[in-house]
């Protein structure tokens, strides 16, 4: 009778391993990968060299001259300064009331370009789009566009012209037997000049982007809103502002990073002693300060305190971004 049990083995003698399974073999990534794919696309890297010697150069280089904020710089000496004085310069301008004056003003001129030159390329771009002749949507974009491509100077040139005592604006105000109003020597009336010169120039200019948003758009939702009985107030509200949000909260962030880097050269060549209580922002008191003055150090310290509170702004911004819309810069 046989047995179906299998027998051990005698004492002694032990049982052979099993044999392991066998490794599945990973593949490790070619170390010169990013050698091919620039000896195949050389032609596309090629274009990204001159864009990146620029930054290069021209915004990362000069980061280096910062430590000037906490040497002692004497024009003629090191590029880096002479000596360590540590946070002397920036206890200087904290202590300063001119400064915080200007911190104001600073804070007063970037809110009201915010508020009223960053939704206005997104009205007009909306308006644009309902304008069914073709002929009067270019004619809108090319006045508007025009002031983009004039330079500042010219710009605060018509701008001074025409708010003159003896300007078209004043003449207008005549007629209507008011006195000639002083509106480039009234401190009161610069923050108005500014945004709405600032309005006029870059209004037409920011429809672009959002203009080329609005082609991505797919007709298709259009349809179904208007299956669903939609009017067009109601498409644009379901259907195009939500189409153009990731462009909208783009230049959202990117202007709140720049919140406190008001134009430089339209407030120097509008402004004057008598418009410095309400007119003198950060970048111009860093030219007064910094090259008539040739106080150096005490500029380059104020210009990285307001490149810290921009870096903080932007930062915050897109974490706020995304965590309320979904979307941010990065």
């Amino acid at each position: 009778m046989s047995s179906s049990t299998t027998s051990a083995p005698p004492p002694g003698i032990q049982e052979p391993p099993s044999a392991p399974p066998p490794r599945r073999r990973t593949r490790s990534p070619s170390p010169t990968g990013w050698r091919r794919a620039l000896r195949k696309d050389w032609q596309l890297y090629s274009l990204a060299v001159l864009p990146l010697l620029f930054f290069l150069v021209f915004r990362y280089l000069p980061m280096l001259g910062n430590v000037i904020a906490f040497r002692r710089f004497e024009p003629g000496g090191s590029v880096f300064g002479e000596y360590w004085v540590g946070l002397r310069y920036v206890e200087m301008f904290l202590s300063d009331p001119t400064f915080w004056q200007v911190f104001r003003n600073t804070l007063w001129i970037g809110g009201l370009t915010l508020v009223f030159c960053f939704p206005i390329p997104i009205v007009l771009a909306l308006l644009l789009n309902e304008v069914r002749r073709r002929s009067l949507k270019r004619f809108v974009q090319s006045v508007s566009y025009l002031p983009h491509f004039l330079s500042i100077v010219i710009v605060a040139g018509i701008t001074m012209q025409m708010l003159a005592t003896d300007g078209p604006v004043n003449h207008v105000l005549g007629w209507f037997g008011h006195d000639p109003v002083r509106f480039i020597q009234e401190p009161d009336w610069f923050r108005t000049i500014y945004v709405g010169s600032e309005i006029w120039q870059t209004a037409g200019w920011g429809t672009i982007l959002y203009l080329a948003a609005l082609t991505t758009i797919d007709e298709d939702l259009y349809e179904a809103a208007r299956i669903d009985g939609a009017n067009r107030w109601r498409q644009i509200w379901h259907v195009t502002l939500p189409g153009i949000r990731p462009t909208m909260i783009t230049l959202l962030i990117l202007n709140i990073g720049t919140f406190l880097a008001v134009g430089f050269e339209k407030v120097l060549l509008l402004y004057n002693p008598l418009t410095y209580p309400t007119a003198d922002v950060i970048s111009t008191y860093l030219y007064r300060t910094g090259v008539e003055s040739n106080s150096f150090s005490y500029a380059a310290a104020i210009g990285l305190f307001e490149a810290v509170i921009g870096l903080v702004l932007i930062t915050s911004a897109n974490q706020l971004s995304r965590r309320t819309v979904g979307t941010g810069l990065w």
